[in-house]
């Protein structure tokens, strides 16, 4: 039996398996429980909602530029902003629409309240989320739980974005994601101390080479993996977060196909931090899109490798 590599052995020792979760699993949860807490927020969950619509307004245009900014954050389907830090659906909105086709399979293995799952859902995609929290897949499940029949098939997992054991290698087409940024916003730091948003910077970055790692295995050749990322202040100077994760993917074997530059608007946790009129920098607007390709078989890419000599 060929002996396992270091990072097999790690995955194994130190990352729980994934466990799928059900609908079933879900109703019984609600059942007892009609709210979560994530982080520090409530969020009602087994409620019925109204649903006025399952797509964006019918004057909206596909983003065709690298800058991106959506002041109406988009509230179809069961889309809301109730879940701290959760991206705007019609970021996964563009990005399946741009890169896959129905039929394929997206995963987002840090899948918070479900946004990307339910964009699949209503754009004909398999789709696998995945989350460290628990309370967050009941949330996820509670917002895929509309009646919309796309025949496609969904599957939810608790589990940890370092350890994808339960994906077969090179079996997505599209990784579409939002991770926490080490610290910034708070998800389970009180229940689960493995949650990247409860480490430290260093550990942050340590963790996610894991998880580029792990996304460059189950991405099938040729496909796409996208993830947003941002960045903080410290002692008033800029962390450059995006940078650092932007040169993990490069490392882990990734070929960067873009660099969307997405706005952000109404941000909480800028108002929290930096609520005055005037400060001797400027605040933070913005967040990193990168939009990575796992090269074909044979692809030769030796143009477009990651050089360290450049930065």
């Amino acid at each position: 039996m060929q002996k396992a590599s270091h990072l097999e052995q790690l995955k194994q020792e130190k990352y729980a398996s994934m466990i799928l979760v059900t609908d079933r699993d879900f109703q019984r949860f609600t059942k007892k429980y009609k709210q979560v807490m994530v982080g520090n927020v409530t969020i009602p969950i087994g409620q019925a909602v109204l649903i006025k619509n399952f797509t964006p307004p019918t004057d909206y245009k596909h983003e065709s530029f690298t800058v991106w900014s959506f002041p109406n954050r988009g509230d179809w389907s069961t889309h809301d902003g109730k879940y701290r830090g959760n991206w705007s659906p019609y970021i996964p909105h563009n990005l399946i629409w741009k890169y896959t086709k129905e039929g394929d399979t997206v995963l987002d293995q840090m899948m918070g309240s479900g946004t990307t799952l339910v964009e699949c859902k209503l754009l004909g995609r398999n789709a696998i989320g995945v989350d460290i929290n628990h309370n967050s897949v009941m949330v996820a499940l509670d917002r895929l739980s509309f009646d919309y029949d796309s025949g496609v098939t969904i599957k939810t997992y608790e589990g940890d974005a370092c350890n994808l054991d339960k994906i077969d290698d090179n079996s997505i087409d599209l990784i579409a994601t939002h991770p926490p940024y080490a610290g910034i916003i708070p998800y389970s730091r009180a229940e689960n101390k493995a949650d990247l948003s409860a480490l430290s910077i260093d550990n942050y970055l340590s963790e996610m080479y894991l998880v580029a790692k792990e996304c460059f295995r189950v991405v099938k050749p040729g496909k796409h993996c996208s993830i947003l990322i941002g960045d903080t202040r410290k002692h008033r100077h800029y962390v450059p977060i995006s940078h650092n994760v932007l040169h993990i993917f490069l490392n882990a074997g990734f070929i960067l196909k873009e660099d969307i530059i997405k706005v952000q608007h109404k941000t909480k946790q800028t108002r929290e931090v930096w609520g005055g009129s005037y400060y001797d920098f400027y605040k933070i607007a913005h967040e990193h899109l990168y939009v990575f390709r796992k090269p074909s078989k044979n692809e030769k890419i030796q143009q477009y490798k990651h050089s360290k000599n450049l930065f």
